[in-house]
């Protein structure tokens, strides 16, 4: 009976030796698994990190150069809107003074005072009697009667190929783009 007891005593110790060697075994594999998993996680997590790094710093990016472009476009604005209220009042002024009489006669004079040559100054009835009125010097240029105009005038030279106009548009448009260069450094 002894050899039994000491066989069943040999049996259960070799059972329990090979129960707890497969415990560690298992025990050793669920760390290493745990391990993986875990450096796995961590390398999962410095990626996103990273990405969301990168995608931070694109939206910031993109909102820097958002702003920028606005800031460009509102200067931009600005000075269109000051070009455009210097025109209006460019216009206006001129008008003015284009329904001066004695001004309109000595710009019509000061126009072809300098050509040596045979011409046509175009206007609307108005200047047409107003010149006629105030006994311009016209030289050699003829008046032309053009019903459509209400102000200002054109001088035509060489048959009509070149002409000038001098209308309150004409004028102020002119005006402007001279006052543009100063108008921009005030605005820079």
């Amino acid at each position: 009976m002894q050899d039994i007891q000491s066989l069943l005593e040999k049996i259960n110790r070799e059972g329990v030796e090979k129960a707890d060697a497969e415990a560690k075994r298992i025990i050793s594999d669920a760390k290493t698994s745990a391990e993986a998993i875990v450096r796995e996680a961590k390398l999962q997590a410095e990626k996103f990190k990273a990405e969301a790094e990168k995608s931070a710093a694109d939206y910031s990016s993109r909102a820097e150069e958002s702003i920028r472009q606005a800031a460009r476009d509102v200067v931009l604005e600005t000075k269109e809107a000051i070009n455009t209220l210097l025109e209006r009042l460019l216009i206006k002024d001129v008008n003015t003074s284009l329904n001066d009489e004695k001004t309109i006669c000595e710009l019509v004079e000061s126009a072809i005072k300098e050509l040596s040559c045979k011409g046509e100054i175009t206007c609307g009835a108005k200047l047409a009697e107003t010149l006629k009125a105030q006994s311009a010097n016209l030289g050699e240029f003829s008046l032309v009667l053009d019903e459509s105009a209400d102000e200002g005038f054109s001088v035509r030279i060489d048959g009509g190929r070149i002409e000038h106009a001098f209308t309150a548009e004409v004028i102020a448009a002119e005006i402007s783009k001279r006052l543009r260069a100063d108008l921009a450094k005030l605005i820079g």
